[in-house]
C-alpha cells in the first residue's frame, strides 16, 4: 500500500505497456488466492453496522462481476447493493439519472448515506453521483478508475469510444464542464502499477479536496478479487 500526493503531468499518462495487458491472464490465480484468504479477511475485517453500500461494475461487465465483492461486504456487516443497469456500456451520464434515484431510495430506506464503490468506469461513474449529489453519499472508493488522461489512459480506449458513441473530443469536453463542480465527499482511490488495462497515473486524482491514494499489486480485471483490496475496503468504508 502505498500513499500518493502528487499527480503526474497529463503528458506522461500513457496506456499500460502491452507486456502488462498480456498480463491480466494472472486474474484466474489472483481468483484463487481470494479464495483461500477469504475466512482470515472476513475474520479480521473492520466490520459495518448495516450502512448500505451500491458496487459498481466495469465497463462492459455487469452485476455479476461484483458478486463476490458484494457477498463479502454483505458477510462484514454491509448492506451491499448492486446497481442493475446490466452491462455499463452505455454514455455515463445517460445512467446518472437512474443511479441518483437508486441512492435516494436507499438513503430514505435505510436512514444512512450511500457508501459507493466502483470498479474502473464504475468508479469514475461513482465519482460523478458524488459530484452532483453529496448530501446523500458518505464516501467514494475507486478501484482501478482512470480519472485523468482520456482515452489514451487506457489499452481499451478505442473499445470504449466505440461503445458510447463519443468522441475522444466530446469525453474531454464533458469532462471539463463537469469538473468545474468540486466533488465535496471522501473519496479512496486504489489503484496498481501493474494494471494492464488502466495506466496508474490516470488514477491519480488532483482535484478532490478529500482524496487518499492507495497501491495494491494485480491485474485490472483482477481489482475485483484482489485479496490486497479485500482488505483495505473495510477501512476504507468506515473511517472516523
Amino acid at each position: 500500500m502505498n500513499l500518493i500526493c502528487n499527480a503526474p503531468a497529463v503528458s506522461e499518462i500513457k496506456p499500460p505497456h502491452p507486456f502488462l495487458t498480456l498480463m491480466e491472464g494472472r486474474v484466474v490465480a489472483e481468483a484463487g488466492g481470494l479464495m483461500l484468504a477469504l475466512p482470515l479477511l472476513r475474520l479480521n475485517a473492520r466490520k459495518g453496522r448495516g450502512e448500505p453500500v451500491i458496487v459498481l461494475p466495469g465497463f462492459m461487465a455487469d452485476d455479476r462481476s461484483t458478486r463476490i465483492l458484494r457477498n463479502y461486504l454483505t458477510q462484514i456487516g454491509y448492506q451491499a447493493i448492486p446497481w442493475g443497469l446490466g452491462a455499463n456500456r452505455r454514455p455515463m451520464l445517460s445512467m446518472l439519472p437512474t443511479l441518483q434515484n437508486l441512492i435516494s431510495d436507499v438513503a430514505t430506506q435505510t436512514g444512512h448515506k450511500v457508501r459507493l464503490v466502483g470498479w474502473s468506469r464504475g468508479g469514475m461513474i461513482s465519482r460523478e453521483l458524488a459530484r452532483d449529489n453529496p448530501g446523500q453519499i458518505d464516501r467514494v472508493v475507486t478501484i482501478g478508475s482512470p480519472v485523468r488522461g482520456g482515452i489514451a489512459a487506457s489499452a481499451i480506449g478505442r473499445w470504449v469510444q466505440h461503445e458510447t458513441g463519443l468522441t475522444s473530443q466530446q469525453m474531454s469536453r464533458l469532462t471539463e464542464e463537469r469538473s468545474r463542480v468540486p466533488i465535496r465527499v471522501p473519496v479512496r482511490a486504489i489503484y496498481s502499477k501493474s494494471d494492464g488495462v488502466v495506466s496508474w497515473k490516470a488514477c491519480i486524482d488532483d482535484e478532490t479536496a478529500d482524496i487518499e491514494h492507495f497501491e495494491v499489486i494485480g491485474s485490472h480485471v483482477g481489482l475485483g478479487s484482489n485479496v490486497e483490496v479485500f482488505r483495505l475496503l473495510p477501512r476504507l468504508l468506515r473511517e472516523e
